[in-house]
């Protein structure tokens, strides 16, 4: 299951994405509302844990464009704040619920459960390429009736290729997109796993394949039949 998670405090954000992540959640970090935009502008999310105090664009704000582009995606809010009528404001502008920080760990992951709880059988859920369809409730990867779960970062690298078919996306976008800008990890650690989906593809019997643009970047393409 796929989360975008708002949050400017950098610390606070590493935090919760280690939570997360652990609980088999794939996470996309903004660090400021006009981040998160641009997030769901690209991508499609099962939730959005959104902050309400962000610099550049408030969470308020990111919240009610949501709304207005009809888009139901479940959002839960984060704030510090823990007045009434902030909470009011919040929920009237299409929260789906409410989170006062500081909060247990146990308490945020209960709330994302119930607020996607009814979200877990959208078709939306699966994406599909060729004869190979991504589940992102469950992480698994699979072509006919052979399927295998893939690992937390194998999951994200192929939920962004499938997302983006025949697109090519810079070495710099994945790492951002999947490891951030603050990871220690070396871009090379790209190839390491497109090599582990590869392997992936050859033993499902999968009609996809992951091409290489030399200097550029890489895009997931249907074989061309012989």
């Amino acid at each position: 299951m796929r989360l975008l998670l708002a949050e400017d405090e950098k610390s606070l954000s590493r935090a919760l994405t280690r939570i997360l992540e652990s609980s088999h959640y794939s996470v996309d970090a903004a660090y400021n509302g006009e981040e998160a935009l641009d997030f769901l502008d690209v991508s499609s999310y099962d939730a959005v844990i959104l902050d309400l105090m962000m610099p550049k664009v408030d969470g308020l704000t990111v919240l009610r464009t949501l709304r207005e582009r009809n888009d139901l995606t479940p959002v839960l809010i984060l704030t510090a704040r823990s007045e009434v009528d902030d909470k009011v404001l919040g929920l009237d502008s299409g929260a789906n619920d409410y989170l006062t920080k500081p909060f247990e760990p146990k308490e945020l992951l209960a709330r994302i459960r119930a607020i996607t709880r009814v979200q877990t059988k959208n078709p939306s859920s699966v994406l599909q390429l060729g004869n190979v369809t991504l589940d992102r409730t469950n992480y698994e990867l699979a072509c006919g009736e052979n399927s295998i779960r893939l690992a937390n970062k194998e999951f994200q690298l192929m939920e962004l290729l499938m997302s983006n078919p025949g697109q090519v996306l810079s070495t710099e976008q994945i790492f951002e997109r999947i490891w951030g800008l603050d990871s220690d990890a070396e871009t090379s650690i790209i190839w390491v796993y497109i090599s582990y989906l590869r392997r992936k593809f050859k033993t499902l019997g999968a009609n996809v394949l992951i091409k290489a643009t030399r200097n550029v970047g890489y895009s997931l393409v249907v074989e061309e039949e012989d």
